[in-house]
């Protein structure tokens, strides 16, 4: 969320200039390493998705950003727009620093009733809710400088207005006291938030999105907790069985299942004030490296009923030393969170969005051996040997990608991968536990400087970063396994 080694040494430097738009992305070309189909921004720094809300047929996604530099500062929230969460829009910056502070993570929801009174009912406002994030008071060493506020739009987030009688949470003296991450409670009539707090979550509720009632705290005596807690998600999920649960999603940096930043999830019952979980049991959305802060989308139609999520995908152990320029950092591929019972244990699934299958050419087979004519692409792999896989991407100066499965782990190495120097725990090997069940197949999503692998549509997750010198020319992989490559429509841009 926020990368505490310079948290304290940052200057302030005030509001900056306007982001300036970046050319469409073309496959043949464009700037090293930046992806074709996720997420990036235009230029400079970026880190966790924030505000993401869907409005009139639009998924919002705001994003910490700083627009003077590609390594993390004085923190704005960025803003883009699309349609299908793969071809996004870039918009001018939506919230800039002001006197009360640096604009740190936090979410956006619809208020359809009006209940803060910033529009009406027939143009309900959108509303974000962030923390403040006070620079003079971190100098200072207090620990109350981080406070929650909150902006509305009346024009569907193209313009925001700052509420005048910020901020609407104050600081009870904790120093991480940050991330607000706010939905509806139909049932309850009242909003619900969930806030990181230093080792734990506060749960507060409010009639109108601007007075606060702490309702309960949760965490401090179960999960993770090799490092500070950030980022949380709280919203409800029906298991394959038709019973409800509910899922609490907490990012936690360092103390992942890789060493560094990660995400947990919680499975159980809340009740409007209270969440209970089912076990004690820790649990990752991904085991890879590389999927951290992910949240998941506010509004979107029960028409639709997705439960849609979207991680930045970088560590903090060495996000701000990538060998990226113009631009710093990716966001994962959308995902549709669902929940299943394996082996009597829930599990939170994540399947890629279908709307990506729009967006890549029919498959077909391809060769162990054979040659790889692009960067960005779909593999589907099936009819898996008992016995496991190997896979090998390489190009031709020696520098690959391996990826293997066996009857309980997957694992992906990148120590041979292409440029690590920048970091010393960058050149490493990632596993992940397998539940005992079937492997059946295995998607891989392919695109310049990040691989996601998924297991099962899902039930299994790795998301890693990778900086080969040249791109990997050639695939290898155990012998029996059928492999099917789909490439990506050259159309696909962010405008």
């Amino acid at each position: 969320m926020k990368y505490s080694t310079i948290l304290f040494a940052i200057i302030f430097y005030g509001c900056a200039s306007t982001v300036q738009q970046k050319e469409p992305i073309k496959l043949s070309g464009g700037e090293e390493y930046r992806p074709a189909y996720h997420f990036t921004p235009p230029a400079q720094w970026m880190n966790d998705p924030n505000g993401m809300v869907y409005f009139e047929g639009e998924y919002h996604l705001f994003y910490q950003h700083f627009p003077d530099s590609n390594v993390w500062g004085p923190m704005h929230w960025g803003h883009a727009v699309s349609e299908d969460m793969i071809n996004w829009e870039h918009l001018p910056i939506a919230l800039y620093p002001d006197s009360l502070g640096y604009i740190f993570s936090g979410s956006a929801v619809i208020d359809w009733q009006n209940t803060s009174g910033f529009g009406t009912r027939d143009n309900p406002p959108m509303v974000a809710i962030y923390t403040y994030h006070d620079p003079v008071g971190a100098d200072a060493r207090r620990i109350d400088f981080q406070t929650q506020g909150i902006a509305y739009s009346l024009d569907r987030g193209r313009s925001w207005t700052k509420y005048q009688q910020n901020p609407v949470l104050e600081n009870p003296g904790i120093i991480d006291f940050r991330d607000p991450k706010v939905s509806w409670n139909e049932e309850f009539q009242q909003w619900t938030m969930i806030l990181a707090v230093k080792d734990h979550v506060n749960i507060y509720s409010s009639p109108d999105l601007k007075e606060w009632k702490l309702e309960s705290e949760f965490g401090q005596s179960i999960g993770a907790h090799g490092g500070v807690w950030e980022c949380p998600d709280l919203f409800p999920l029906t298991d394959e069985n038709e019973t409800e649960k509910w899922v609490m999603l907490v990012s936690i940096n360092p103390g992942g299942p890789q060493g560094g930043s990660a995400t947990q999830y919680f499975v159980g019952d809340f009740d409007g004030s209270v969440f209970t979980p089912g076990d004690s049991t820790i649990r990752w959305v991904d085991y890879g490296a590389d999927n951290y802060a992910g949240v998941t989308w506010s509004d979107v139609p029960e028409s639709d009923g997705r439960r849609l999520f979207l991680g930045w995908m970088s560590n903090w152990q060495y996000a701000v030393a990538v060998p990226t320029d113009n631009w710093r950092s990716a966001m994962t591929l959308p995902r549709e969170l669902k929940l299943l019972t394996i082996n009597d244990q829930p599990v939170l699934q994540s399947v890629p969005v279908e709307e990506l299958g729009e967006h890549f050419e029919t498959s077909s087979s391809i060769d162990s051996g054979g040659q790889l004519e692009s960067a960005a692409y779909k593999l589907e792999l099936s009819n898996i040997p008992e016995s496991g896989l190997e896979l090998i991407f390489e190009n031709n100066i020696a520098e690959k990608l391996t990826i293997s499965l066996s009857k309980d782990e997957l694992l992906i190495d990148r120590t041979s991968s292409g440029l690590s120097d920048f970091n010393d725990l960058f050149a490493s090997v990632h596993k992940a536990p397998l539940p005992d069940v079937e492997i059946e197949k295995l998607q891989i999503f392919m695109d310049k400087s990040s691989i996601e692998v998924f297991v099962n549509d899902g039930l299994v997750v790795m998301t890693d970063l990778m900086f080969p010198n040249e791109v990997y020319t050639s695939i290898s992989f155990t012998e029996g396994l059928d492999v099917k490559m789909s490439s990506l429509k050259s159309d696909l841009v962010e405008l």
